[in-house]
């Protein structure tokens, strides 16, 4: 598989080529970047062996039929947006490294008695606009109206952006598959995370998606000149924040799996000489166990309310974003597994601290999740890595779970 593999890593690469910022990876929900990433994505699709049709969302599916128009239709897929100043293999491999899984089986003349639907998601990151999966919510018809309304940095509604691509008018589509037509979603995506390097192992099986809850936390005092307020008499609002911040990393820190992380922190109208009226902030709680993870909210938001009655603070406390943990699916799990035993020698089983468009999915058909080992676990990073080899082991594992998913089906 060789062959295969060299082709995988120069298809990685040339799609890491197309961005909408020169000099950095950037590719968001239906930009031109996007849509000339749909093409390319698109060609290859063909090559497969795979009809090509790209839905009102920007979603790009590649199906491949199986000569039994009942049978099932098994899903595989990730996305194709990025962050800003990305790596090129965050999405992008669980979209390439099917096609060439399929390129293989075709080279080989072995028909799969299912279908298969490959699809590149428009949108995962939530950079664009401030909610996640829009790609995937759309094709599970799970996009709502609410989501519409959502705004980018130029005050266009997602509605406005979608119906000036679509060119007409647009309403939130149902699912494109009813559940009882599928077997499953299998998403192959780099680790994100150090494990799997530490064990020196090139993949590993997904077992939960991480229980994730996300809010805006505002803290406000009182603004001053800051070269003639004594201290003592200060009602500083980023020095209350601060406080909370090195609580929450203490507090998530004596508690493993937990991890919190303050990754956005705004002081609107601060300047050099000026005492902090308000600062907001964002916190990011994820654990394996939803009832773990909303205990440490409550007591982090609870903390936060001390901090800001001991310092005479007013606190506010907003919700932004809420995913339950999500359990893989154990027959989907064990095949996998399986595969993975076949061409390593050695399985593992994790879980995934990140989202993944398998959240949305695993509400319409079970999932199963492969991940890649990735170097240093950096991601989100233009220096995002998986090697060759361990793309390889990745492709032989996929090609081997199809052969054994098709048996099963026969």
């Amino acid at each position: 598989m060789d062959k295969l593999s060299h082709r995988l890593v120069q298809m990685l690469d040339e799609l890491g080529r197309v961005t909408d910022e020169p000099g950095r990876l950037t590719r968001t929900f239906l930009s031109p970047a996007m849509e000339r990433a749909n093409e390319l994505v698109g060609r290859w699709m063909r090559e497969a062996g795979l009809s090509v049709r790209e839905d009102e969302t920007g979603n790009l599916i590649g199906r491949l039929e199986c000569p039994v128009k009942s049978a099932r239709t098994l899903l595989m897929g990730s996305h194709l947006d990025t962050v800003r100043n990305a790596g090129r293999f965050d999405g992008a491999l669980g979209v390439v490294l099917p096609i060439v899984a399929l390129m293989n089986l075709k080279e080989r003349r072995i028909a799969l008695p299912f279908h298969v639907e490959v699809l590149g998601f428009s949108e995962e990151e939530a950079v664009r606009f401030t909610g996640a999966y829009i790609g995937s919510k759309a094709y599970t018809g799970r996009l709502r109206v609410a989501d519409l309304r959502l705004r980018d940095t130029r005050n266009q509604t997602l509605l406005e952006v979608i119906e000036a691509h679509a060119e007409k008018r647009f309403a939130p589509p149902k699912s494109v598959h009813r559940a009882a037509d599928l077997l499953g979603y299998v998403e192959v995506h780099i680790e994100q995370g150090p494990v799997l390097e530490s064990k020196k192992l090139a993949v590993g099986v997904v077992s939960t998606i991480a229980s994730q809850a996300r809010g805006r936390l505002t803290f406000r005092g009182k603004a001053g000149h800051a070269g003639t307020t004594p201290m003592n008499l200060r009602r500083d609002a980023l020095a209350g924040a601060a406080e909370f911040i090195i609580f929450a990393e203490a507090f998530a820190g004596a508690r493993p799996p937990l991890v919190a992380t303050v990754g956005t922190i705004n002081v609107p109208a601060g300047a050099a000489n000026v005492i902090p009226g308000e600062t907001v902030l964002s916190i990011d709680v994820r654990h394996a166990n939803d009832a773990a993870c909303d205990a440490a909210v409550a007591e982090l938001v609870r903390q936060a309310r001390r901090t800001a009655r001991g310092r005479q603070l007013v606190f506010k406390w907003e919700p932004t974003m809420r995913h339950l943990a999500t359990p893989c699916s154990p027959q989907l799990t064990k095949q996998l597994s399986r595969s993975i035993r076949t061409v390593q020698g050695k399985g593992l089983s994790l879980i995934s601290g990140a989202g993944h468009d398998g959240v949305v999915m695993a509400a319409l058909t079970p999932i199963a999740m492969l991940f890649v080992r990735c170097r240093d676990g950096l991601s989100h990073h233009p220096g995002e890595y998986a090697a060759p080899k361990d793309l390889d082991v990745a492709l032989r594992v996929i090609v081997d779970f199809l052969e054994r998913l098709g048996e099963t089906k026969t």
